[in-house]
């Protein structure tokens, strides 16, 4: 049994090895030059390369995401300001909403090396006084403007003081959750995006509108989730009652999220009449997802 389970996670890792793969020109460089990180995915549709993350060097470039022989490559130039061994730690990588770890790798950044015996030696110079600086008149200053600021506000109190009017505080009434949501679809159609080939934008503002709703009405942190975390916290949610929301809503959410994710970083292009039922579904889950009504003592009566 336990033979079977590991020559099935060995294969899983070795599948998951094979499709994406990861590569530098170089693992040693001293600090401040830069390097090649390549990110090559034997794959070409339904992929989403995340944000890459990493510990000790830092991201100069990136390139766009190339396709060549049936396969996308991502090329990033890196580099290290401070000496010492480094990890590029694994990246995770959504093909076909499965998602897959690449190798670490280790880079080391050395310090570059001084040769005292070519530096330029001068004669020693003489003793010289030093200029004044703002220290040598710091206190003095300070008790001129502590006498100036006395003397303004004695003036002030007798010779210009006037009663001041009392301001009315206005106060601008917070749209519910629900009101805000649907205000803002709108000021969305009316900018015409998606219809100006700014699908990107447009997927972006959309989804931002129905994460925005989802934390204000449900207090859930939808906007820094990724999609599986705020599906799976609202399925929670639903399997103990604290929402109203149908399965269906849940699903209908997750479509919407994942066509986002895919136009935003896998260049998906949908069609008009796609676009558009994607809107209407926008509308529909913040329509549907409802907090769970609180019933007071009296209404139990």
């Amino acid at each position: 049994m336990k033979k079977a389970l590991f020559y099935i996670l060995f294969f899983v890792s070795f599948l998951g090895f094979s499709q994406v793969k990861v590569e530098v020109d170089t693992a040693n460089i001293r600090i401040g030059e830069q390097f090649q990180y390549k990110i090559s995915i034997n794959e070409t549709e339904n992929v989403i390369i995340p944000k890459l993350t990493l510990k000790g060097l830092e991201v100069v470039d990136s390139t766009k995401i190339d396709t060549v022989k049936n396969s996308l490559i991502k090329k990033y130039i890196l580099t290290g300001f401070d000496s010492g061994a480094f990890y590029i730690p694994q990246q995770q990588v959504f093909i076909k909403n499965q998602a897959f770890l690449t190798d670490s790798l280790l880079v080391n950044v050395a310090t570059v090396a001084v040769d005292t015996t070519k530096v330029k030696k001068f004669a020693i110079k003489g003793i010289k006084s030093e200029p004044y600086q703002f220290d040598d008149f710091k206190n003095l200053i300070y008790w001129i403007l502590a006498a100036l600021i006395i003397i303004g506000l004695l003036v002030y109190y007798f010779f210009f003081r006037k009663k001041k009017e009392e301001e009315e505080l206005v106060i601008v009434p917070t749209l519910a959750p629900f009101e805000e949501a649907m205000e803002k679809l709108q000021q969305l159609d009316e900018k015409l995006l998606w219809q100006n080939n700014h699908v990107k934008k447009y997927y972006s503002e959309l989804t931002d509108i129905v994460r925005g709703y989802i934390e204000r009405e449900l207090n859930i942190p939808a906007l820094e989730s990724t999609t599986d975390e705020v599906i799976d916290t609202l399925v929670d949610f639903n399997n103990i009652k604290s929402i109203e929301t149908s399965k269906e809503t849940i699903k209908t959410l997750k479509g919407l999220l994942q066509e986002a994710d895919l136009v935003k970083f896998a260049k998906s292009k949908p069609m008009a009449l796609e676009i558009e039922e994607d809107r209407k579904d926008a509308e529909n889950i913040i329509a549907n997802l409802k907090p769970k009504p609180i019933i007071t003592e009296d209404e139990l009566e």
